[in-house]
């Protein structure tokens, strides 16, 4: 069974993996692009091969992330590179398709993943970032419990859900940076003001800017 996540970063899709791997009480193995990718011919096939060989005989759950990195669209052939390249996306395409258990392939953009994959996936799956009410249950869930944080009378975390669109492990993201910042301070006190700045610097990774 072959399986596409796609959607923006940090909405769950490796999380849903692993999830996946729980329920079902199967080991879930995360391919390593840099090590089985080779600039060498004939290797990254090797090194391909004997990873779905082994894969087989122990029952795992294959899951590519970012698999438009090694299932990219293959490109008109102009030199001996392109040519190997494409050879390699081929026999990827063979090998996934003959594979006897789960593959899951996630990415970011679907649109570039070659679309003689597309065809060979029994389910494709969107992965959305959260609406607002989503957000609330995020904010509210991310916070450490216990007396480990105590929060000002201006921290609003519902405004935080409603006026900003961030994706689940942004604000994590941001909770774990308001949790460092109050153990280097030795200050509990969690205020709007100090989580609205360490969101700025969180949304700036990802080329966003907020007042």
């Amino acid at each position: 069974f072959r399986a596409l996540f796609h959607g923006p970063p940090g909405t769950g899709k490796t999380l849903t993996a692993s999830l996946i791997g729980r329920v079902t009480c199967r080991d879930v193995y995360r391919v390593d692009l840099s090590m089985v990718v080779s600039k060498y011919i004939g290797e990254t096939e090797k090194n391909l091969s004997a990873l779905f060989a082994k894969a087989e005989n122990k029952d795992w759950i294959l899951f590519f992330d970012e698999a438009d990195a090694l299932f990219g669209k293959r490109t008109a052939t102009k030199d001996a590179h392109d040519r190997h390249a494409n050879q390699e996306v081929s026999y990827l395409l063979q090998r996934v398709e003959s594979y006897n258990g789960l593959v899951i392939l996630a990415s970011n953009f679907k649109s570039n993943l070659d679309e003689a994959f597309m065809r060979r996936f029994q389910s494709v799956i969107p992965f959305m970032l959260p609406n607002a009410q989503e957000r609330r249950k995020l904010w509210n869930n991310a916070w450490p419990s216990g007396d480990h944080l105590t929060f000002s009378p201006d921290f609003n975390r519902e405004r935080l859900a409603d006026d900003y669109e961030t994706s689940g492990a942004t604000i994590n993201n941001v909770v774990q940076k308001v949790c460092l910042h109050a153990l280097a301070t030795d200050d509990k006190t969690v205020t709007h003001q100090l989580v609205l700045e360490m969101l700025r610097r969180e949304l700036s990774k990802e080329g966003k800017f907020i007042k």
